[in-house]
């Protein structure tokens, strides 16, 4: 690893990301280290923040001429991506409201209005989820309609449609453990009369009360993290609705709620990250971390492994198995469980279990 690249593409994140401060460099960056950068910003799902740095740096910062119209067509295709996945959030959020279903856009394009160009955010899929035990229903439309979906383990399913990929799913949050269930249905309820509303293609579409966003995309991350992995695209969304919502959020209650989940610690290293790493100025943070803390070893994982663990190369080679898509799998989940156990022991403890049984067990049959 380059670690004055390294250095160089935090810079431009952080750029891209805030659209302020400036390039510092202690040589000029040649035709392959922006190669080696624009690999990166790939790796990741960055490729737009690293392209909007770029009206912040000097002439002589600038990528060669050939290189960024490759990107402005890169980022060009994202933007129109986005674009269709408007109308298709639009779209669906409209029928799903008129069949007497409460859907609740999740995690991607809620987040995508928090940054400063919304459009140049890489967006995966649609996530929907559906309140009062809605799921059942939303899938049963699917059948009748003729719409191929596949169930899916972590109890969702997936289909496409009109180009655009998208996912159902019974849980609204990310916490395996089955001792926190109760909770998260009474921290729901609780939270229902401050869900608020982002105007998509001028359809108003339902998000999550603040408090509850932090709490999906955050616990979001750390599914991944105690798995395979997770690029910075995720941890960049977390960063900028932390910005976003500050001034809106019940800091104590969010705490409160990190806490009863059983992953208060792991949030500190978050917070840690977000700071130190991508820039998130320390008073946009709800609550302080230990001062004596130290996140660095969470953030090199989240580097090597890239865009949810698919180009950690120190896995390149390995053997593929039933346990998952990725290169040792099992050695790499194994030693993920390791390191998170001190920070959030139950999530640890009970993924394993409820993931076999969401991928080989509980699975939809009809």
């Amino acid at each position: 690893m380059d670690i004055r690249l390294r250095d160089v593409f935090f810079q431009l994140l952080r750029i891209g990301l805030w659209g302020k401060e400036s390039l510092i460099l202690t040589q000029p960056l040649s035709n392959e280290d922006w190669l080696q950068l624009r690999s990166y910003s790939i790796h990741h799902t960055v490729e737009g923040l690293i392209f909007d740095s770029f009206k912040y740096l000097e002439e002589d910062q600038l990528p060669p001429l050939d290189l960024r119209l490759k990107w402005t067509v890169r980022v060009d295709k994202i933007e129109r991506h986005n674009i269709q996945m408007n109308k298709v959030i639009a779209a669906q959020y409209t029928t799903f409201t008129e069949m007497g279903l409460q859907p609740i856009l999740q995690k991607g394009r809620g987040i995508a209005a928090c940054y400063e160009v919304p459009l140049h955010r890489v967006s995966g899929d649609v996530d929907w989820y559906f309140e009062d035990s809605g799921y059942a229903e939303a899938r049963k439309i699917l059948k009748d309609k003729n719409i191929p979906f596949k169930d899916t383990a972590g109890f969702s399913l997936e289909y496409d449609w009109k180009e655009i990929h998208i996912e159902h799913h019974k849980n609204l949050f990310d916490i395996r453990s089955p001792f926190k269930k109760q909770f998260l249905r009474q921290l729901q309820e609780k939270h229902k009369n401050n869900q608020v509303e982002l105007i998509i293609n001028d359809v108003p579409v339902k998000l999550l009360a603040p408090e509850l966003q932090l709490l999906q995309v955050n616990a979001h991350i750390l599914k991944h993290l105690i798995t395979f992995g997770i690029g910075l695209r995720q941890i960049c969304d977390s960063a900028r609705l932390y910005s976003s919502v500050a001034d809106q959020i019940d800091a104590e209650a969010l705490k409160n709620i990190y806490s009863k989940a059983g992953i208060l610690e792991w949030a500190h290293l978050l917070h840690i990250v977000l700071e130190k790493h991508l820039g998130l100025p320390k008073e946009r943070l709800p609550f302080p971390y230990p001062e004596e803390w130290n996140a660095d070893w969470m953030m090199d994982e989240i580097w090597y492994s890239g865009n949810f663990g698919q180009f950690d190369k120190r896995f390149e080679g390995g053997k593929i198995t039933v346990i998952s898509v990725h290169p040792k799998g099992a050695s790499r989940m194994w030693l993920n469980f390791k390191r998170y156990l001190r920070y959030a022991p139950q999530e640890v403890l009970f993924f394993p279990f409820v993931y076999s049984y969401s991928k080989f067990l509980g699975i939809d049959k009809d």
